[in-house]
């Protein structure tokens, strides 16, 4: 799998789309509106440090200190920020091999991210070697389609949360990928995987019919997607094969997107798709803002840390 994989499907916006009432645009409306912006990162695998100036590909790029910087920037500018992660949060540096995750995850509380999901590399010190920094993390992970029931797991994995800013009701849920093959059974041991297609059609329902969500996110780490298998569950089959989801926030595949793509659900609305990568270098910004009625329209891009 190449590190850096430039997908975009021809339905990406350009400048503005507007189809099923749901609008891409940089939103200069008179209107009052209450913007919701949507920060987010996937596949850092332990880059704590910036990328050395001696660097070919990413040179001085990346970081946790930059980051930080820069969340904090955004929020000032807009506190109903919510800050997400899409898995793989562990492995690639001597930091995980020493620290076995706990260093990870002390630095993400300090920048107060809301939300994550759990991705195959989390595995990589086992269930238990997880389970151990979890009393690191101050804040919630999310996984619809991991079943922990019979692991020491249970009770710590939710498979969804609904965040309220500003009036606005937020529903985040998590998918992961099928670990079997992919990593060792006895890293993830009882765990059970459940069809992601299936399951998030279940969470999008309750979010948005039960909790009545305004916004509906999905936290993936099923790949963008699968050129070679484009039958593969990735994240544009997730997109068309579902309904109610507003924005799929990825991860495992390492694609840059620039911009989101716009993808189109089962009933041909509109469904954001964003990934920025992976190491830290991107941090992906979705800004989403809501009119007097809760319409709403988006404007997304990613940011070089």
């Amino acid at each position: 799998m190449k590190r850096r994989t430039f997908i975009q499907k021809s339905s990406a916006a350009t400048a503005l789309v507007t189809l099923g009432g749901f609008g891409f645009q940089s939103c200069n409306s008179a209107i009052k509106t209450k913007k919701i912006t949507i920060l987010h990162t996937n596949d850092v695998h332990s880059h704590i440090d910036p990328f050395s100036p001696e660097d070919g590909r990413n040179a001085n790029q990346g970081g946790v200190a930059r980051r930080a910087s820069l969340v904090e920037s955004i929020r000032n500018e807009n506190p109903n920020t919510l800050l997400l992660d899409a898995g793989d949060i562990f492995q690639g540096t001597p930091y995980f091999n020493y620290y076995g995750g706990e260093l990870e995850f002390k630095l993400m509380s300090k920048m107060k991210y809301d939300a994550a999901t759990i991705g195959n590399h989390d595995f990589d010190n086992g269930i238990d070697g997880l389970y151990a920094q979890l009393p690191h993390a101050d804040f919630k992970f999310l996984s619809a389609n991991y079943n922990f029931k019979n692991t020491i797991m249970d009770t710590h994995v939710k498979p969804y949360h609904v965040f309220m800013k500003e009036g606005i009701k937020i529903g985040v849920f998590g998918l992961g990928i099928k670990l079997d093959g992919l990593v060792d059974k006895k890293m993830y041991k009882e765990t059970e995987y459940l069809d992601p297609v299936e399951i998030a059609t279940d969470m999008s329902r309750i979010l948005k019919n039960e909790e009545q969500c305004d916004l509906v996110i999905c936290l993936s780490h099923l790949g963008y997607y699968y050129s070679k298998n484009p039958n593969k569950i990735c994240d544009l089959v997730l997109a068309k094969e579902t309904r109610d989801i507003d924005l799929i926030i990825g991860g495992h595949t390492h694609t840059f997107l620039p911009k989101p793509t716009v993808a189109q659900n089962k009933d041909g609305k509109n469904v954001l798709v964003n990934q920025v990568g992976c190491y830290g270098i991107n941090l992906g910004k979705i800004d989403f803002f809501f009119d007097a009625d809760k319409n709403k329209t988006a404007n997304g891009t990613s940011i070089i840390v």
